[in-house]
């Protein structure tokens, strides 16, 4: 996990700046020459999508995802890793799970037709975007089991 977590680390930076460069080129076609593309639009949206998706459980393994720190900070490490064990176990894992299983059928569906954009001159990969979602609760998943395995082990040591 932590190789892949590595990998996304590495990767999503430069789908920011891809982001970022698809954004500035349309701004410029646009208000320059007064031409736009909805597929560039999309891929914009396609990345934006991609970078938070894919970043979540990275996000949660260095310990950056959004939490309430006036409680936890002050925490010594047995308390914070009973948190940790907790809202994994309570909280993460069975949201997870649901979002999983409910977004399968919703992900085959766009495969078995390959679903493209609805809108005239988009980009006909619908699906791919759709398939982002259970693999972010995947990853997601799979970082939650490694934080429920190391809290444990902190909870364990004398």
């Amino acid at each position: 996990m932590q190789r892949f977590n590595r990998l996304v680390a590495s990767t999503v930076p430069w789908l920011t700046l891809g982001m970022v460069l698809v954004t500035f080129t349309i701004v410029v076609f646009r208000y320059l020459f007064d031409r736009g593309w909805v597929w560039m639009q999309e891929i914009t949206l396609y990345m934006h999508a991609f970078t938070f998706l894919m970043a979540a459980g990275y996000t949660l393994a260095r310990d950056a995802h959004v939490r309430v720190d006036i409680l936890y900070r002050p925490m010594n490490e047995r308390k914070k890793a009973w948190v940790n064990l907790l809202g994994s176990l309570l909280l993460l894992l069975p949201t997870c799970v649901v979002l999983l299983v409910e977004s399968l059928p919703f992900v085959i569906n766009s495969w078995a037709v390959f679903e493209g954009s609805k809108n005239g001159g988009g980009l006909e990969a619908v699906f791919l975007l759709k398939t982002a979602i259970p693999l972010f609760c995947l990853l997601l998943l799979l970082q939650a089991l490694s934080l429920i395995s190391q809290s444990a082990r902190t909870l364990k040591a004398p």
